[in-house]
């Protein structure tokens, strides 16, 4: 899923992980028992995030950034591939953004780190919104149609409890989406996600 990029971002990406064992037994970036597998779980997880995206412009926003997936991982490949896209990080717990911008100073990148919650970030017009393991699909919804421009994409990981998740949502949403299977468990796909309304 990353043969294809250059030396240079698979080293920010090997950056990541070392400055994630690192940190992780302090503040908790991911759960411990999924370090063993960083690079499944966590990131090439991430990598697919990002090629899920229909066109890749403009401004991205990830929220819930905690250890950085998928917002970092975005971040380094899109250095190579659509070095223009701007990125905010946003995550309430002020630690896991001084993480966040450890990082980008180590690796050489730059991304906005905001240290607030999402409910009180004034509306972003984002292009893409990204977040993942932070809310159920209707809470989601409700912060995507907040954040994303009119034509914009929202794209959410989500587990073996994806469908549920869907009939939820849709008691109280109208929207377009795409069911995508992940590349690192079968159990699980990426919703790509479009057109969100209130019913």
């Amino acid at each position: 899923m990353i043969e294809d990029v250059s030396r240079e971002t698979l080293e920010r990406l090997t950056t990541l992980a070392e400055l994630l064992r690192k940190w992780n037994p302090s503040i908790n970036l991911v759960s411990r028992a999924t370090i063993p597998d960083l690079w499944d779980r966590h990131i090439l997880d991430s990598v697919q995030v990002y090629t899920a995206a229909p066109h890749v412009h403009g401004d991205w926003v990830d929220i819930g950034s905690g250890g950085g997936f998928p917002g970092l991982v975005a971040v380094i490949i899109a250095s190579e591939k659509q070095p223009d896209v701007k990125f905010r990080l946003i995550e309430s717990d002020q630690r896991k953004c001084v993480f966040l911008k450890t990082v980008l100073r180590e690796i050489g990148l730059q991304a906005d780190v905001t240290s607030q919650r999402i409910e009180q970030v004034a509306p972003l017009d984002a292009d893409i919104l990204s977040a993942r393991a932070l809310a159920p699909l209707d809470r989601l919804l409700d912060m995507a149609q907040r954040h994303l421009t009119p034509g914009g994409t929202a794209l959410f990981p989500k587990g073996r409890q994806w469908r549920n998740e869907i009939a939820d949502a849709q008691l109280r949403w109208r929207f377009q989406h795409d069911v995508l299977p992940s590349k690192t468990d079968p159990e699980a796909v990426i919703l790509r996600i479009k057109e969100i309304e209130h019913v």
